[in-house]
């Protein structure tokens, strides 16, 4: 293991993300966002910026902001919500706003949100004054159990998603599992897509307790939770710690990414949830693995199955051809050489990385996936 778990102070539970000096705590449980002394420890200055989004703003800026020693030089930066704003002209707001407020190298910026925030506030991070600190403080079940663990940042381009950016670690990740509370059901469904991934790559025993668990998940039973968040950051930081700028194994952290990317850009980033793309991703990815002859038809439905459970689609947009989904996922960052690497299931519970299914099988992949 490359992580190491220490035990809980009072109901927090830490884990470590091994990165040598740029290692840093995961720290799981409930009330983290109003807990300043403990973001404020992993402050290198007294300077900071909470960027956020309106939405989350409303419940939890406050909360976080008037917790904060009186020491520090607070401010904050409201950002619109949702996936198409996650561009370019957005982190350009931030770094707009930590100039204006004359924000020096030691100063350090915290994302108070979901998955969007944290990329781009991840990459102003990364770029301004060529790098300063960043923590994370995730708020919805997605960016918890995977994008606010791993330091990958970026915007979309209206080719592809994710396609600029830096890798660049946080400081720390506090992940409040009350934030889940005001969590619509549609964006907690969208997290558990990235849940029942880790299952599916990685550890089988993890999917069977997920498969048994899944009605107290979506029913927001917090102990349930705070084990899925737990076990999941445990299985990111271990595969991020092995291969930190996806070198190797951390490319298995994209299974169906490549199909659920492709259906993001096609039908326009935010019509469908980023977890609900990855859900009918990690279908056509179980399809193509059976059709190489890795698993049979049972595995295949037991992945349909448990992703259908979880409130996911599990049918890919009627709106797309073969040539929409190929032209797409020919830009993915996992391609190399013109070769389109794509990650598929070997077995339950164990993924690679593989660039040799023949072009006819993929198409036929595609085009013989339900539609709705």
């Amino acid at each position: 293991m490359s992580t190491d778990t220490s035990t809980a102070s009072s109901n927090l539970l830490t884990l470590n993300v091994a990165l040598g000096e740029r290692s840093y705590p995961i720290v799981i449980g409930p009330g983290l966002i109003g807990d300043g002394e403990r973001l404020a420890a992993s402050l290198a200055g007294r300077q900071v910026m909470v960027v956020t989004n309106d939405s989350v703003a409303e419940h939890y800026l406050e909360r976080l902001t008037s917790s904060l020693p009186d020491s520090l030089e607070v401010r904050t930066l409201i950002l619109p919500d949702g996936e198409v704003h996650k561009t370019f002209a957005s982190v350009e707001r931030i770094w707009d706003a930590l100039l204006e407020a004359g924000f020096n190298r030691r100063s350090s910026l915290v994302a108070l949100g979901g998955g969007v925030i944290g990329d781009m506030v991840g990459f102003a991070a990364a770029c301004y004054q060529r790098g300063i600190d960043f923590i994370q403080v995730p708020t919805t079940l997605l960016s918890q159990v995977d994008s606010s663990v791993g330091g990958k940042t970026g915007v979309n381009h209206p080719l592809g998603k994710n396609m600029i950016g830096a890798f660049w670690q946080p400081r720390a990740v506090l992940i409040d599992t009350d934030a889940l509370t005001t969590l619509p059901s549609r964006e907690l469904s969208s997290g558990l897509a990235e849940v029942i991934k880790y299952g599916l790559i990685h550890d089988q025993c993890f999917l069977e307790w997920l498969e048994r668990e899944m009605s107290g998940l979506r029913e927001l039973n917090t102990e349930l939770l705070a084990r899925a968040i737990e076990r999941s950051c445990a299985i990111k930081a271990e595969i991020v710690a092995a291969d930190e700028t996806e070198q190797g194994v951390r490319a298995l952290l994209n299974l169906g990414h490549t199909f659920g990317h492709a259906i993001e850009a096609y039908m326009g980033y935010g019509r469908w949830l980023h977890g609900e793309a990855v859900a009918v991703g990690m279908v056509m990815a179980a399809d193509l693995s059976q059709r190489l002859g890795w698993i049979d038809a049972a595995a295949v439905e037991r992945t349909r199955r448990i992703i259908a459970a979880a409130g996911l689609p599990v049918e890919a947009p009627a709106e797309m051809s073969v040539d929409d989904f190929l032209a797409r996922m020919k830009l993915d960052k996992k391609n190399l050489d013109s070769r389109l690497r794509l990650v598929l299931i070997r077995s339950i519970g164990a993924a690679c990385v593989h660039d040799e299914a023949p072009l006819e099988m993929l198409k036929s992949c595609i085009a013989e996936f339900p539609r709705r």
